[in-house]
């Protein structure tokens, strides 16, 4: 740096990086403003410019640079500060300059036992409780949950079909070099969820197929409540114990079933329009969202939906991070990741963005779908987003009805006394629609408990086969005895 920037520097005045000191005997004050600096995005203290921005100097003799020296001694983690001497033509005296980088792993600093922070040119002691939350931070950054090695985990026990996929749609998006192996391994490697061979949390959360005893915040909840309230009647209650991208899918699935269709009219058209009350986009957005920046560390935690007969509610655990408050989340505002990793491998399969639009996006959806947009809520440590949304009045609880025994049930029952896929028994049956086969044959079946799950903890899985019960032996019996 010489004079000519330094008088360009001037000029502009003091600012949020820049303070004036007239001398080394402000040399404390000196210090707090380069605290304040390191606290926030760096900064120059120039000593021997006056406060009205005249260049006046400083002798420098060996005490001074003992005494700036010392004042550097009390920076706590030692602060990075690089101190330079810009003469002043025509005189014996300098411009001592000391730069402050920017070095957002590190903070909090403190000056002298006190933290501080720069509030436009002013410099103040930084409020307590920004300053505990800096220091989580801080130890966050550099031993976050994510990047811990996972607990009894083997590179067997994750879902590797799962990472292909991502691998798959990683290259489709360009993410992701198309040379990238096709070893489950090298896919972690090159993700950074493993690390000199040792699988991390994240990629358990990614990627996990066994949750308990280790691991229990892998949890999804999905409600249906009768009324407004949480204490209304439960009409449908499950849990499950998914890893990220299939807690998408389960979550997505039961919204789907859950939520009714309603007939709309597209200007220009003559066929109507089947919808959801909500843009199953901004469900999807708000979902990830949910399981991308939930606080992981806390054993207890999960996501959980609630659908009530007024409102959709999708909450997580942990709340914002430092800086950001629920109001902002319906305008701009940064991008603030509490788990990198995860956050970033989605981001690598197409899912979402890496610049804090999402949940612009969501009111955006919201707008052209002609509904009210969600609110954002703080409570307790979670985040609940809620849509308005006609979803009731619920239907009343009815008696659990026995399937009728047609020749297709016969057929199906018949195949699952051997364990059986689900498109197996859908060909069993004779049927082709894969969806009316779910809704009116397989769900019902396993309902009635004439079916039963061979992984009843993944409902999801690949691997999940449907195998015929006790009472459906019982009623298979029951119908070749009314036929003799």
């Amino acid at each position: 740096m010489d004079l000519k920037q330094i008088q360009s520097i001037v000029a502009a005045g003091e600012s949020e990086t820049v303070e004036f000191k007239n001398s080394t005997a402000q040399i404390p004050r000196a210090g707090e403003a380069l605290c304040g600096f390191l606290n926030g995005d760096g900064g120059l203290v120039l000593i021997g410019v006056s406060p009205d921005g005249r260049i006046v100097g400083q002798a420098v003799a060996d005490t001074t640079q003992q005494d700036i020296a010392r004042m550097l001694d009390r920076f706590e983690p030692p602060a990075p500060v690089e101190t330079r001497l810009v003469p002043v033509p025509g005189s014996t005296k300098s411009v001592i300059v000391l730069q402050a980088p920017r070095i957002a792993d590190a903070r909090p600093f403190t000056y002298d036992g006190r933290p501080y922070h720069r509030v436009g040119t002013m410099t103040s002691r930084m409020p307590q409780e920004r300053y505990e939350s800096s220091l989580l931070d801080r130890a966050h950054a550099r031993r976050r949950w994510e990047n811990q090695a996972a607990v009894g985990v083997r590179l067997e026990d994750l879902d590797h079909e799962e990472i292909l996929r991502t691998r798959e749609a990683a290259i489709r998006h360009r993410r992701i070099s198309a040379g990238t192996s096709t070893d489950v391994g090298d896919i972690l490697d090159r993700l950074g969820l493993r690390r000199d061979g040792v699988i991390t949390q994240a990629a358990q959360m990614l990627y996990g197929t066994r949750f308990l005893p280790d691991y229990p915040q892998g949890r999804l909840k999905l409600g249906r409540f009768r009324g407004a309230k949480i204490t209304g009647d439960i009409l449908d209650n499950k849990q499950e114990y998914l890893h990220a991208f299939a807690m998408v899918r389960e979550a997505m699935a039961f919204l789907d079933r859950t939520l009714p269709l309603s007939g709309h009219f597209v200007e220009g058209r003559i066929e109507r329009e089947d919808r959801l009350p909500v843009p199953p986009g901004a469900l999807r957005e708000v979902l990830l969202n949910a399981v991308m920046h939930r606080d992981y560390a806390q054993p207890g935690g999960n996501v959980a939906i609630a659908v009530f007969d007024d409102r959709i509610e999708i909450s997580s655990i942990g709340g914002l991070p430092a800086g950001i408050k629920a109001e902002m989340l319906s305008g701009p505002h940064p991008s603030v990741l509490r788990n990198p990793l995860i956050a970033e491998t989605f981001h690598r399969t197409g899912a979402v963005e890496a610049w804090g639009r999402g949940t612009n996006r969501v009111i955006e959806e919201c707008e052209r779908w002609g509904v009210a947009p969600p609110s954002f809520a703080e409570q307790g440590g979670t985040l609940v987003v809620a849509f308005p949304a006609v979803v009731g009045p619920a239907p009343q609880v009815t008696p659990q009805v026995t399937p009728q025994v047609t020749p297709q049930v016969v057929a199906i029952l018949t195949a699952a006394r051997r364990p059986r896929s689900r498109s197996q028994l859908q060909e069993s049956a004779g049927l082709k629609d894969r969806e009316h086969f779910r809704m009116a044959y397989l769900e019902p079946l396993l309902a009635a408990r004439w079916l039963e799950m061979t992984i009843p903890d993944k409902p999801t899985s690949s691997k999940q086969r449907y195998r015929v019960t006790e009472a459906g032996r019982q009623a298979l019996t029951r119908h070749k005895d009314g036929e003799d």
